[in-house]
């Protein structure tokens, strides 16, 4: 839980360390003031000695003479617009709401708290709330069959050894961008250098790209092969006779052996699943009856209800 704090904080100094305007004196020295004060030496000399206004000096006895306390005065400054149950509605609506911006969250807090906020006031909540504004992390979009199909593959293979995980090869297309690539880039530089030449990050519409294809097993690296193009059906069908075929071989030595590949359509096609069992290559893909078991689940129970 956060516990929001309304009231000045004391900056406590080193005796003759000078501290800014407005900061309350600390503990220790106003004990010191007093102390002294006790032993009859002058106002004015004291502050010369702790390095302090003769004012604030002053202000520490009067108010030490008054209510016999030298603890600090509640701040007398400008009340806050939002209280800590304000502070405590906006982290939730901050939590719920995690990729609205700041001025979408200003107009929310403007109708619900019925205050005049400016977009720059609420920002500055928002960092009392401990939240900040970052970029946020890239991930693929999984529906709910795909997270259920990767439950029940999970599952099915939970009880695999070490021993049966090394007869897996694994196998898998990327595409890498060789040059002006979409990554944004920071930059050292001043505030008045925002327009210098070196100080741009140079891309383009379409950068260069290379679509790289690799297979990898506990027993060591297969072969990696640049394509070029789409990769379709029969382009897939060459890369697995010219690379995985000869890895495959030179990785399990005639041991039996799971090769492993995503559902995309050149791995999925007709002609691809004929090549495998042509040459008796034991497939593992994520089983389409899982699919058609989830789906016709699904649909019973819409019916249902």
């Amino acid at each position: 839980m956060i516990w929001y704090k309304s009231s000045i904080q004391e900056r406590c100094s080193p005796l003759g360390a000078k501290m800014g305007r407005g900061s309350p004196v600390c503990q220790q020295i106003r004990e010191k003031i007093i102390e002294m004060f006790k032993n009859n030496v002058h106002q004015r000399k004291i502050g010369r000695h702790l390095d302090i206004s003769p004012s604030t000096v002053h202000n520490i006895i009067k108010r030490f003479k008054e209510s016999e306390g030298i603890s600090v005065r509640k701040g007398q400054g400008r009340k806050p617009k939002l209280n800590n149950s304000d502070l405590r509605s906006l982290r939730r609506h901050c939590i719920k709401n995690r990729h609205s911006s700041i001025s979408d969250i200003t107009t929310w807090a403007q109708d619900y708290f019925g205050k005049p906020l400016s977009s720059t006031t609420v920002r500055s909540y928002i960092h009392k709330c401990q939240f900040k504004l970052y970029c946020a992390k890239r991930t693929p979009y999984v529906n709910s069959v795909q997270k259920r199909l990767r439950l029940l593959w999970a599952l099915r293979h939970l009880g695999w050894t070490i021993t049966q995980w090394k007869r897996v090869l694994w196998s898998d297309e990327s595409v890498f961008q060789v040059f002006f690539g979409r990554n944004v880039r920071r930059v050292l530089r001043t505030k008045e250098e925002k327009d210098h030449p070196d100080c741009y990050q140079q891309q383009v519409q379409k950068p260069g790209s290379v679509m790289v294809w690799g297979c990898v097993s506990a027993l060591g690296k297969g072969n990696l092969r640049f394509c070029d193009g789409t990769i379709n059906a029969e382009k897939y069908i060459e890369i697995l006779e010219h690379n995985m075929l000869p890895s495959r071989r030179h990785l399990f030595q005639g041991r039996p052996c799971i090769f492993q590949q995503d559902n995309a359509k050149p791995h999925s096609a007709h002609i691809t699943k004929s090549w495998l069992r042509r040459n008796r290559i034991q497939n593992w893909q994520p089983k389409l009856a899982y699919v058609f078991i989830l789906r016709k689940k699904k649909n019973h129970e819409e019916h249902v209800k």
